[in-house]
């Protein structure tokens, strides 16, 4: 009798686990240009097809401008010091993979990043590299 009634409990929690996993994975996607604020900037539509051997980078994460002192070049890499945690003022270094570097014109000017928040980590999805004069 126990026995029966422990197995749709276990799986109702199974469900939810997966539905609350996909509602973090998908949160990101509401920071996008929702309201629209942005439809009629110049860039617009170059930022919507911006995109890094990982794939589209605002799709996925909300990108902003690095300041010079905050991302470095060596032998070829870059790094970028991100937020620790989505909203956090702990900052971090992160190396930059290779496939998530940008390697089009950069027509914003300005070097910017595409940080992922886990659970445990940040990854970068995306990232810019501006002129560093």
């Amino acid at each position: 009798m126990g026995r029966c009634s422990v197995v749709p409990i276990v799986r109702r929690f199974s469900l939810i686990g997966l539905v609350a996993a996909l509602a973090l994975v998908m949160l990101p996607a509401l920071g996008r240009d929702v309201d629209g604020r942005y439809k009629d900037a110049p860039l617009h539509e170059w930022f919507n097809h911006l995109a890094s051997q990982k794939g589209l980078c605002c799709s996925f994460a909300d990108g902003y401008v690095v300041e010079d002192a905050d991302w470095a070049s060596a032998n070829g890499h870059y790094r970028v010091r991100v937020p620790k945690a989505a909203g956090s003022k702990d900052m971090i270094w992160v190396e930059v993979p290779d496939e998530a570097v940008i390697t089009e014109p950069n027509k914003a000017g300005r070097t910017m990043v595409w940080p992922v928040y886990g659970p445990e980590s940040v990854s970068i999805r995306c990232f810019m590299p501006g002129s560093m004069i």
